[in-house]
């Protein structure tokens, strides 16, 4: 592990820098959902066909899958507050562009670059473990987790309530503007972590993930547009697995890789982040019908099953799931110190389970529906708590901001894969109702099942994890040993004078 030695400017209260750190997060989630609702009108908006405008959804989505677990091993190396700036800037220049101009391509790479942005929630996470004090850690990372829902659950209603009354471009200001201000409090008031991995950047392993990601993900979300069994689709699937297995095998090989295959293979590590997959799976599913359910039009007799509710009555009625998942992040944060975060990803799994078997039988009224999307909200939010905490006590120190992406990652396949599923499940049984085709109430009852399954399932996997280890075991689990004659004395002395690492070189804060 390697130790700066450049002089530190005071660090911001703990209280501060928490909140600028996950107002970051919030932007960032808060920006991925901001076009979904307006999803359908976006064709007209553009003058384009449906399958063209798609595109600045999943340009979002590719992009943000491609950052994250990059963007995590640059700030390993470089600086976690540096790639927070970076980030943002992003951000911000995606926004204006999609703020500015009209037009498909300057749409697509507005998003894309918006989406590059994604890397701030689990970089800022690992930024938030180096630089806070012991006992305002776990509290600070379920509050940072909590900004991945309500960011997205405050963005619908807001989404739609422009769409409704203003020039959709406005929806693209309300992330420019607080992504600027957010820039500023980072600048003036974030100090940049020392604990940095050293070593090269892996440009062809960065260039090897990115293609494999941007394959499958394509074949994933395109697939029910080109179909399953089209040559494209079966293409871009084979390629990405190809391309995939050579890049393990170039990280295996090269001293700094991307990702570093071993660690991640390690069973604590590995089926967290399966879990990951599976809890991000079950996530969608409520995402993708609740809003579906809310806007059909009740016909009686017909679709009785319809609430007849616009697009802001149904982002508002969705909404409490986000505001639940903020209120829980201090209780998730007491589960994971009182009874680890292993038992705590278990009940928060539990928990999304309980939901969807709630909306199995109860969903026939807009209340039944904000319920699920509470119970299923809420289980995402503890689950998501206590994935940080599993991989960070697993990890070295050094390695934590690239983990944190990769896992990241991982919620992002499962949303995916989901959606891409479930899309299909929805669009493969429907009723035509004044020559619109909706999906059948039972469509939606086995939306809710395959969430329920995949809750199980995460329990299963769950079961298999290792212990929580003790906090001795912790403490070197995640600092990499010194190696001698890896620091200069002089240098080293200095931060131990000033406070900044231990004499062993292992950092004081975190």
């Amino acid at each position: 592990m390697k130790i700066s030695t450049t002089t530190h400017k005071p660090q911001a209260s703990p209280t501060t820098l928490i909140i600028v750190l996950c107002l970051g997060g919030l932007l960032a989630s808060y920006m991925q959902t901001l076009v979904v609702p307006i999803s359908g009108r976006l064709p007209g908006y553009l003058h384009t066909s449906a399958d063209n405008a798609s595109w600045i959804i999943t340009a979002t989505l590719l992009a943000a899958a491609v950052t994250m677990p990059i963007a995590g091993r640059l700030a390993d190396m470089f600086g976690k507050r540096r790639v927070i700036l970076v980030s943002l800037s992003l951000l911000v220049l995606g926004s204006v562009v999609c703020a500015t101009f009209t037009g498909l391509l300057p749409m697509i790479v507005g998003r894309t670059l918006q989406g590059l942005a994604m890397g701030i929630i689990p970089v800022g996470i690992s930024l938030l473990r180096d630089e806070l004090p012991p006992s305002r850690v776990a509290g600070a990372v379920a509050t940072m987790s909590a900004t991945l829902g309500v960011g997205g659950a405050i963005g619908q209603p807001i989404a739609a309530y422009i769409a409704e009354h203003y020039n959709w471009h406005l929806l693209f200001w309300t992330a420019a503007i607080p992504a600027a201000i957010t820039f500023v409090l980072v600048f003036a008031l974030v100090r940049e972590s020392p604990a940095r991995s050293g070593g090269t950047f892996d440009a062809v392993g960065a260039i090897g993930l990115s293609a494999a990601l941007i394959c499958l993900l394509l074949a994933v979300s395109k697939g029910h547009t080109w179909g399953w069994t089209s040559t494209t689709t079966i293409g871009l699937a084979v390629a990405g697995a190809v391309v995939l297995a050579v890049w393990v095998v170039h990280q295996l090989k090269v001293t700094s890789p991307m990702v570093n295959i071993r660690v991640a293979c390690m069973p604590r590590v590995a089926l967290t982040n399966l879990t990951s997959v599976l809890v991000g799976f079950a996530l969608m599913g409520i995402t993708l019908a609740a809003p579906q359910l809310l806007q059909i039009p009740h016909i009686p007799g017909v679709l009785d099953y319809g609430m007849g509710r616009s697009i802001l009555e149904a982002g508002l009625w969705m909404a409490p799931g986000g505001i639940m998942m903020m209120l829980l992040s201090p209780v998730s944060a007491h589960l994971n110190i009182s009874i680890g975060p292993k038992l705590t990803l278990m009940i928060g799994t539990a928990v999304i389970g309980a939901g969807y078997l709630f909306g199995i039988f109860e969903t026939n009224h807009p209340w039944e529906i904000a319920v699920a999307v509470m119970i299923v909200s809420s289980g995402v939010g503890i689950a998501y708590s206590a994935m940080p905490s599993l991989i960070m006590s697993s990890v070295p120190l050094a390695e934590t901001a690239s983990a944190n992406g990769l896992n990241s990652l991982m919620r992002t396949l499962g949303t995916s894969i989901s959606s891409a599923l479930l899309a299909t499940i929805l669009a493969s049984s429907t009723v035509s109702v004044a020559g619109r085709s909706v999906p059948d109430h039972s469509a939606f009852r086995m939306v809710f099942i395959i969430g329920a399954i995949a809750a199980i399932l995460a329990l299963v996997v769950i079961a298999f994890i290792p212990k929580d280890p003790t906090p001795e075991a912790v403490t070197h689990a995640v600092v990499d040993p010194p190696v001698k004659g890896s620091f200069d004395d002089e240098s080293l002395a200095q931060e131990i004078d000033e406070g900044l690492v231990r004499p062993n070189g292992v950092p004081t804060r975190g």
